[in-house]
């Protein structure tokens, strides 16, 4: 039996702040954490009288938020990675992770890995109980074609965690086997990036989110298309999906009603759809059937979002983004 219903897609609670979330998890027993502008961690009541409770701080903007069992780890543009007791708000450990800014964390499927990006065009492995660093990935350039800085945006395990995938500012993916750190496949998205060689030799877009199909087979890349003026998220919310043995592109949904960045990508368990979030001075909710190659709906949303956290089902979204945190809700 169905558990969603795209049709009763609606607004359910929302929780207004100054500062902006950018990154949300959740446990299994439904405690929900949060990154904040303001470098905190916090744990996010959303009960009769919403609250933010701080579970500790680090020393720039927190990106990043994972499960590691009955732990939580965060990562900031400090290029640290910290373990939090969340019962006792303290820290158990913190580990100089990345040289430069931390882009996303990730847990994997059975819990015990971690994954971390960054702007040092690296992805780490890291055991979640201990700390320890599994693997180093390199498989992404340091600078652009046009000599500047990339980022490293984006990172997705596989459903059974035999894979990771990563994305960067230029486009190109790595699919990675997490047993052995060892390259499996690489693809390229050039769509997502925007080089400007005359008003401002700038570039923007760059793959922002990641997302494996409940049987494996595809990964789902998302982000933005080609920008007119790079000042601003000016094109259409752009989601590609790859073959990725093969690297090829097999299906494409290049946005026809919202501007913005693919910032999230999150498969219902049986592939009923594909749901991405983000934004740009708005934001929205889009979801997909890939399988018949269609856009489903097209939602906008409070505030430009971030981040999301689904329950099992999909029948519950909390999205984390700028001032807010809202719940939605799409029950049969």
């Amino acid at each position: 039996m169905p558990t969603t219903n795209l049709e009763k897609l609606k607004s359910v609670k929302d929780f207004a702040r100054k500062d902006i979330f950018l990154c949300i998890a959740r446990m299994a027993n439904g405690r929900l954490f949060a990154g904040s502008s303001e470098f905190k961690v916090y744990e996010i009541d959303l009960g009769a009288k919403p609250d933010a409770k701080e579970i500790g701080a680090h020393e720039s903007y927190v990106t990043g938020v994972a499960v590691a069992g009955s732990a939580i780890v965060s990562g900031g543009y400090d290029g640290k990675l910290i373990w939090w007791d969340v019962d006792k708000k303290s820290m158990i450990r913190k580990i100089d992770a990345h040289q430069k800014w931390i882009r996303r964390l990730r847990t994997s499927p059975d819990g015990k890995l971690i994954a971390s990006t960054a702007d040092d065009m690296v992805c780490r492995l890291w055991d979640a109980a201990s700390g320890k660093k599994i693997h180093e990935l390199r498989g992404h350039v340091e600078q652009t074609p046009n000599n500047y800085p990339s980022m490293l945006y984006a990172c997705a395990f596989s459903p059974d965690g035999k894979f990771l995938a990563t994305g960067d500012k230029v486009g190109h993916i790595v699919v990675w086997d997490t047993a052995t750190g060892a390259k499996v496949s690489a693809m390229e998205a050039p769509t997502m990036y925007t080089w400007d060689p005359v008003q401002r030799r700038h570039s923007i877009g760059g793959i922002r989110s990641l997302a494996f199909s409940p049987d494996g087979q595809t990964l789902a890349v998302g982000g933005i298309g080609k920008i007119g003026n790079i000042d601003h998220l000016d094109a259409p919310a752009r989601v590609e999906i790859f073959d990725w043995r093969a690297g090829k592109q097999s299906i494409e949904f290049p946005g026809d009603k919202f501007k913005g960045l693919v910032n999230q990508l999150w498969y219902q368990p049986q592939g009923e759809w594909l749901l991405g979030a983000g934004g740009a001075n708005d934001g929205f909710l889009l979801f997909y059937d890939v399988k018949n190659k269609k856009t489903l709906r097209q939602e906008k949303a409070a505030m430009h979002i971030h981040d999301i956290a689904v329950s099992n089902s999909g029948d519950t979204i909390w999205a984390a983004g700028h001032g807010k945190i809202v719940v939605y809700e799409l029950k049969a």
